[in-house]
């Protein structure tokens, strides 16, 4: 089977705190590089009470600093909040500290509403129609020999891969002219997943960083003992992403038994639209649904997400999860 990764966005869970947030956040990679998981990236998300990964290059550095092997990397710094140069520093910081193991995924939304956006931005007119430069300055930042005067240090020269992350066709039509990397956002906007990919592999233009196109693709997995058990802890997500579109983003509230059954027909459907791109249930049912996906969609990694309220079931999830890519090897 192909390799998994662990998307995490520290969730806050109703009644804790973003220090015990960032301490999970801290064992969950942990635990992920003893299970063999490829990477983990942590994404940027502002004004959002249940996500304590803002400061991602921050959180990036304890992150690695905590672990030895697993690849530590952002999915994504959403660069339009950010001058070019100041991720360069960031990131060339990064890589200083912990050569090899960084991954830099650059998204072009802003990660949070438009009034905190707007608070974010470098400039009052600074927008998302402009991050194909800002990614072509931020990757010459990067470069051996920049063409720009002003000079990123630490940050020249450094060997941090990027990603081009996306929801929509415009990302992957990016990423394959700029032969980079391709990461979909399907685990929470699914629906022009295979249109995108489709497009990024039969426009992809080789280039010094990658020679083949490469798409990974975001997958929920809610894994557990029993199926029952799986359904109820995905219940967490599920009210999550409910307040969210209903303009109440909360902390990450505790599992509720029954709660699908409580919503209306509006609600049902943009859960199941959302969530497609999940797997829920015991060791064969996620199994099987993983396999699935993976020939469905013909991904070259998936990043696994798994926004469970107890830690410990977060991490029995993940756990199962890697038990299930080691068994496909034989």
């Amino acid at each position: 089977m192909i390799p998994f990764s662990i998307l995490d966005l520290s969730p806050i869970a109703e009644g804790s705190n973003a220090s015990a947030s960032l301490r999970n956040t801290l064992d969950l990679a942990r635990h992920g590089e003893r299970w063999g998981y490829q990477r983990f990236w942590l994404a940027e998300h502002h004004g959002m009470p249940g996500i304590a990964s803002a400061a991602t290059a921050v959180v990036m550095a304890h992150v690695a600093g905590g672990t030895s092997t697993i690849r530590v990397g952002a999915g994504g710094i959403m660069l339009p909040n950010h001058a070019p140069l100041v991720i360069a520093e960031q990131f060339g910081t990064l890589e200083a500290l912990h050569p090899g193991r960084i991954d830099l995924g650059l998204g072009r939304a802003p990660g949070s509403d438009q009034i905190t956006a707007r608070a974010l931005r470098r400039t009052l007119d600074s927008d998302a129609d402009a991050f194909p430069q800002d990614v072509l300055e931020l990757q010459d930042y990067l470069s051996d020999t920049p063409r720009q005067r002003v000079l990123a240090v630490p940050g020249k020269g450094a060997k941090v891969p990027l990603w081009i992350l996306g929801s929509s066709t415009f990302g992957a039509q990016l990423a394959a002219h700029m032969g980079l990397p391709f990461a979909f956002a399907s685990h929470f906007a699914p629906q022009m997943m295979l249109q995108a990919i489709a497009l990024y592999r039969s426009n992809f233009k080789p280039s010094a960083q990658l020679d083949k196109p490469y798409v990974m693709l975001g997958f929920n997995v809610f894994a557990a003992d029993s199926d029952d058990e799986a359904h109820l802890r995905a219940t967490s997500m599920q009210q999550a992403f409910v307040n969210l579109r209903s303009g109440r983003p909360a902390q990450l509230p505790p599992p509720r038994a029954g709660y699908l059954e409580q919503l209306g027909p509006q609600e049902r459907a943009m859960l199941d639209s959302v969530l497609s791109c999940s797997a829920i249930g015991a060791p064969a049912t996620v199994a099987a649904q993983l396999q699935a996906f993976i020939e469905r969609t013909g991904a070259d990694e998936l990043m696994i997400t798994s926004q469970i309220f107890e830690h410990s079931q977060r991490l029995r999830s993940y756990e199962i999860t890697a038990d299930i890519q080691r068994a496909s090897k034989g």
